[in-house]
């Protein structure tokens, strides 16, 4: 039987790791040590705290002559700035800089909430616009849902990627309804007829749409939301539609007012969330998302009843407030796998890493030398960021930050059956198995050899940063970075194989030991920086680092 019954154990350092990637994408020795000490309620509470941001807000370097700086906080029009889409990159290599620099909930959640409410970045208005959307998604990732919808509507982003702006009561746009009622809150459901979904009907789409005309999209980011602080789209009532609007039996055939001035749109829009918030099913819908996205893609009969309906009915008692909910879900006995005796079930590396995932760990756990973005803008944010994460990395991936082929998001957080799957495949092989290689080569191995201006200097990290213990023993110095790198921890044949494969090479095990003592003494790392980096390629090339 699954069970969201608290874990109470202490995490120890198997689930220590297994928490800290499931959520954050920060990841660490000393977090690991430091969260092996504690319960999942322990972690949690310092999971969901706040850290302040590594850097406040985006820049651009460009142009050289005359860099446009922090864009984002002028006082010109946004779309008086070139480069949009150089900007937008820029955005998104802001926040993973922030996210890979803080142990907390926060990044993963907003995350997940662009996976929720999808927009596409580079059809999306302004690189300012998708700036305060994913400022959006990170204020309300410890908020709540329902308010959420709400102010997604009025995002300026969010009202041109799904042309809302152009919703006019003489010629009704359904592109937002439709994705509200269908990826945003409440799904689909089983179609039991023409244009009738179970949880909605194709006459509420166009009822919806209705509700949702006249917001409009203002460039000039000057109507601030006073909860967030954040620039919004307004009112323009005179092209609103007037009307009641009657809903289907799927909402009780609920009739909402129509209103009559700008303000009364407010009400409107908030009757409407309502409506469907005061859904069951909608409840359920987000769930079973935060499942596959955060446990894993399998939803059995047993997960259904025992695990997503009493998180939904939690959920919807709690007002759809977000903490609450991933707190129970990921302190449960369920999470850590404690609830069966199953092996082919594992939670714990259940689940293939997303690109992001992936180059977070690495760059994280390895201690890679990325440039700081306050004082050398242009080697993060251009030569490392832009030319190589993506450009070469996340693009050949096939996972563009905060921009996914279409309204549904990526693959594999919605494809049935085959979900996290989807991030492997022919196409994406050579980005994910290089990335490493480039990485500690500090040259881009994906694509045309330039320098990255970041690398892994693998031996000062395994010198110097403590995480391993006996760096002169190549079984523990293998066993321990597999370990680290890997969700479940190898078998003593797994560790052999890439210990003598890449580490000896055929060699004795005092071979490395007398190499890695000659390096201690003369500072002289040729022969084991060759052969580490052969080494942790390799792991970081293996199908058990493809899993977290």
């Amino acid at each position: 039987m699954a069970s969201l019954n608290q874990n109470t154990n202490l995490l120890g350092i198997k689930n220590a790791k297994h928490l800290l990637r499931r959520s954050s994408f920060m990841y660490t020795k000393t977090l690991i040590d430091q969260y092996a000490l504690l319960t999942p309620n322990q972690a949690l509470d310092l999971l969901l705290s706040s850290s302040p941001l590594a850097i406040e807000f985006p820049y651009d370097p460009f142009p050289t002559s005359a860099p446009d700086g922090f864009w984002t906080e002028s006082t010109a029009l946004a779309t008086s700035f070139s480069g949009q889409s150089r900007k937008g990159i820029f955005v998104s290599g802001w926040w993973w800089y922030n996210a890979i620099n803080s142990p907390t909930l926060k990044y993963k959640l907003s995350h997940f909430l662009s996976t929720c409410f999808t927009v596409e970045k580079n059809n999306s208005g302004t690189a300012t616009e998708f700036y305060d959307y994913v400022r959006l998604l990170l204020f309300y990732s410890y908020g709540n849902y329902k308010t959420l919808a709400k102010k997604m509507t009025l995002n300026n982003s969010m009202l041109t990627y799904l042309n809302n702006t152009v919703n006019f009561k003489t010629a009704p746009n359904e592109n937002y309804a439709r994705e509200f009622f269908e990826l945003f809150t409440i799904g689909k459901g089983p179609q039991i007829g023409v244009g009738d979904y179970t949880n909605y009907t194709e006459a509420d789409i166009v009822q919806a749409a209705r509700v949702l005309t006249g917001f409009r999209r203002v460039s000039a980011r000057n109507v601030i939301d006073p909860d967030t602080m954040i620039p919004k789209g307004y009112n323009q009532f005179s092209t609103h539609h007037t009307s009641p609007k009657t809903f289907s039996s799927a909402f009780n055939n609920t009739i909402i007012a129509a209103a009559t001035n700008d303000v009364g749109m407010d009400t409107e829009l908030n009757d409407f969330v309502n409506m469907v918030f005061n859904q069951q099913a909608t409840a359920k819908n987000i769930c079973r998302k935060l499942y596959i996205y955060f446990v894993k893609s399998t939803i059995t009969p047993e997960v259904e009843t025992d695990i997503i309906t009493p998180l939904a009915q939690d959920f919807y008692a709690n007002g759809y407030e977000i903490a609450p909910v991933i707190r129970r879900l990921l302190e449960s006995q369920h999470f850590y796998d404690l609830d069966d005796s199953e092996a082919t079930d594992e939670t714990i590396g259940g689940i293939i890493k997303s690109p992001i995932q992936q180059i977070s760990e690495v760059c994280t756990y390895l201690q890679a030398t990325i440039s700081n973005p306050n004082t050398s803008p242009y080697d993060f944010y251009y030569k490392f960021w832009s030319l190589f994460v993506h450009t070469s990395f996340l693009t050949g991936a096939n996972m563009i930050l905060f921009d996914p082929e279409n309204v549904a998001g990526h693959p594999a957080y919605y494809q049935a059956p085959d979900f996290d799957k989807k991030w492997i495949s022919a196409s994406t092989l050579i980005a994910r198995y290089r990335l490493g290689e480039s990485l500690l080569d500090g040259i881009n191995r994906i694509s045309g050899n330039a320098t990255i201006i970041t690398k892994i200097n693998i031996s000062d990290v395994i010198r110097n940063s403590n995480i391993i213990s006996v760096a002169n023993d190549p079984y523990i110095l293998t066993s321990e970075l597999c370990n680290a790198l890997f969700a479940q921890n190898p078998d003593t044949d797994r560790v052999n194989y890439f210990m003598n494969s890449f580490l000896l090479q055929g060699l004795a095990n005092y071979y490395w030991t007398n190499a890695w003592d000659s390096y201690l003494s003369s500072n002289n790392n040729s022969v084991v920086e060759t052969r580490l980096k052969l080494l942790v390629t390799n792991i970081l090339r293996a199908p058990e680092s493809q899993m977290f």
